[in-house]
């Protein structure tokens, strides 16, 4: 059979007509509550290495949480760098014979890693040039959670989250 076609083996068939995940025991307005859901089954002893969660309608929504200037990017970058220069200054602290090379080998990684982060936070906005002079967080969201599982084990799925959907009425 060429690589490229699927469905033609009768072996095969269960596989390619199967929905991806399974079949359908659950569906949810909220990840949360698919969460809680998949949590039930679990608390319940049913084996939920058979589930799987599925979001349908995906839309990214991005959340623009101010402007950026070249003197934000540079105390960003500088603010990152610090970090990392004393990270590395307090390992290489440990190698130190006494107290003051310690602290100097803090001291040094840090303003090292500041100078780095400031300059390449700089950098890295004068690149965009323009382009994106803001800052944002970005979030993925489905319309709908569908709670999947494994054909051999779906009805006593569909029996439990009947359960768990009355309980939480």
């Amino acid at each position: 059979m060429p690589s490229g076609l699927r469905g033609t083996d009768p072996g095969m068939s269960a596989s390619v007509s199967m929905p991806l995940g399974g079949v359908q025991v659950g569906s949810y307005d909220s990840y949360e509550q698919a969460q809680a859901a998949v949590d039930y089954l679990s608390d319940e002893k049913f084996a939920v290495e058979n589930v799987t969660i599925i979001g349908t309608d995906l839309r990214m929504i991005e959340k623009v949480t101010g402007r950026l200037t070249m003197g934000r990017a540079i105390a960003a970058g500088a603010a990152g760098g610090a970090w990392w220069g004393l990270f590395v200054g307090l390992l290489l602290g440990i190698f130190a014979e006494d107290g003051g090379n310690w602290l100097g080998s803090v001291l040094t990684g840090l303003l090292i890693g500041l100078a780095f982060g400031a300059a390449f936070g700089g950098m890295g906005y004068a690149a965009t040039q323009g382009r994106r002079d803001f800052t944002s967080t970005s979030t993925i969201k489905a319309s709908r959670y569908d709670v999947m599982c494994a054909p051999a084990h779906a009805e006593e799925a569909r029996a439990m989250l009947a359960r768990f959907s009355l309980r939480n009425q």
